[in-house]
């Protein structure tokens, strides 16, 4: 078994990351890219947890053998599948590199397997991380893309991405599109302790960046709240206006939101409880066509009246701050021709090298 600090693990560049707490403790927070093999599932690990605070560490520790030892073999199994898939040996975490951990690697040493194990565990890995993001300054332009809902600004991000420029895509670390209705169809948003460790992570993927590309977000996206050096970089940065007409808004708002969800037997709850969130903010009159076109399901009308009464409304105050640093203007009805429209300010924008 070899130990490996959180300073080693970044600087190999170590992918195979397996955290052995359970399937709770995992979905909660772990570092990106790292796949849960537990070693007691979250009933077991709540019951050893009893265990120790009624009887002790000497019977929770003999407790978790009687429940470890049935499933060894099948969790050795799933270790060795894991090197031979990647080539490389897996480095094994926990919360801090106590037993869990120390446990399952000197069990793969015994096993034959080769391993790693990571000091301090994943409660290294956080404090690193803040340690980072903390006093971190972007030293580089950074380019920000502004624009009303459905004008395409992530669809925008991931070309940008695909053609080799660095993106940070604040939405995506989130796992929430920043309105009251970005939750519907990503699952559970990410945590603040995600979404920083997705920051982090791209920020070391694009450490030797010349430039960055973010989309104009608020402080708050979902349940993460955006660092200090991002907002401070939103005020240096290089504004691009995106803009597209209402209707090719309301189609790719459409596509993103309704087309791949709308089978989903709750999507239409979700969309209500949305709503609901909201509807005291919309005028009486437009609300009342609003809730109409929900329960008869006609998304297009609906999102049609959430832009332009509600939406439309709020950038347009946001916006205010910004009308004088708005020097560029992007026409997104082409994506591709708005990519390569973002390249040629990108390209005239920075210094000569």
């Amino acid at each position: 078994m070899h130990e490996i600090t959180v300073q080693e693990l970044l600087v190999k560049g170590y992918s195979n990351l397996v955290d052995v707490r359970s399937p709770g403790e995992f979905a909660r927070e772990s570092i990106p890219g790292a796949v849960n093999i537990p070693l007691f599932s979250n009933e077991e690990r709540a019951l050893v947890g009893t265990t120790y605070k009624q009887e002790g560490q000497v019977a929770a520790q003999w407790l978790g053998m009687q429940i470890v030892s049935p499933k060894m073999e099948a969790i050795m199994q799933a270790i060795k599948q894991r090197g031979e898939e990647w080539g490389e040996p897996p480095t094994i975490f926990c919360w801090r590199g106590g037993m869990r951990s120390r446990a399952m690697a000197t069990f793969a040493t015994f096993s034959g397997l080769r391993v790693r194990r990571l000091q301090g565990g994943y409660r290294a890995y956080r404090q690193h991380v803040l340690e980072t993001i903390e006093p971190y300054e972007l030293q580089v332009p950074v380019f920000l893309l502004h624009g009303m809902t459905g004008v395409g600004k992530t669809e925008l991000l991931k070309r940008l991405e695909e053609n080799g420029h660095p993106v940070l895509d604040l939405e995506r670390m989130a796992g929430h599109r920043g309105s009251v209705f970005g939750h519907i169809g990503k699952g559970k948003p990410a945590n603040q302790k995600m979404f920083d460790a997705r920051l982090f992570e791209t920020l070391q993927r694009n450490r030797d960046a010349s430039l960055f590309v973010m989309e104009a977000e608020s402080k708050r996206i979902g349940n993460a709240i955006l660092p200090p050096f991002l907002v401070d970089a939103k005020k240096q940065a290089i504004h691009i206006q995106v803009t597209a007409p209402l209707e090719m808004r309301v189609q790719r708002i459409y596509e993103e939101y309704v087309v791949p969800f709308s089978w989903r037997p709750d999507f239409a709850e979700k969309v209500e409880l949305s709503y609901t969130s909201i509807a005291r903010r919309i005028p009486t009159e437009q609300g009342a066509l609003l809730r109409d076109a929900l329960t008869n399901r006609d998304y297009r009308t609906a999102i049609a009246l959430l832009l332009v009464h509600y939406y439309d409304p709020r950038y347009q105050n946001k916006q205010s701050e910004y009308v004088e640093s708005l020097e560029h203007h992007v026409d997104a009805v082409d994506l591709e021709k708005a990519v390569q429209q973002i390249d040629a300010i990108i390209e005239k924008s920075l210094p000569i090298r």
